[in-house]
């Protein structure tokens, strides 16, 4: 049933305009996969946000390509974070044994998040500047995506030095 909430909640998000290029993030405060801590989206650094699911398959194209972008840019400056909307955090954590993950992994099994930023569909990932806006939205993945993602990252990085 859950399940069928996180859909609807996500395909009629998508005919609001939440989260677009220009708007300031929405902030969130999200327990993380096992629930033994809390995180909040950041300011002061650049962030990739990516909201996925474990039955999604470009999720499985992306994070490889994700885990890389953190291994290759992590710093102060710049920071993954990820947000699973699995209702069952069990499917999450299966799908998570494929993948060492460097990065904050955080559950919105409701889907209260991902109906503030207006997912049109799995995945959507979000650049999100220094000062909290939004600089790039990217929905669904396949192989290339990442290219561009990569070059607005290094732009929003490189005005920040």
């Amino acid at each position: 049933m859950k399940m069928i909430v996180v859909l609807i909640v996500l395909l009629t998000s998508a005919l609001s305009h939440a989260a677009a290029e220009g708007d300031t993030a929405p902030p969130f405060t999200l327990p993380n996969l096992d629930k033994s801590a809390t995180y909040s989206l950041p300011t002061g650094k650049v962030v990739y946000l990516d909201f996925w699911a474990s039955w999604c398959a470009p999720c499985r194209v992306s994070f490889p390509e994700v885990i890389a972008l953190q291994n290759d840019l992590g710093s102060d400056r710049f920071e993954v974070i990820a947000v699973t909307v699995d209702e069952n955090p069990a499917a999450a954590i299966r799908f998570l044994r494929r993948f060492d993950v460097p990065y904050q992994i955080l559950s919105d099994p409701d889907g209260v998040v991902a109906e503030q930023y207006a997912l049109p569909g799995m995945p959507t990932s979000f650049v999100i500047d220094q000062k909290g806006v939004v600089a790039l939205r990217h929905s669904g993945f396949k192989t290339g995506d990442m290219a561009s993602i990569r070059r607005r990252i290094h732009q929003l990085l490189e005005t920040s030095l």
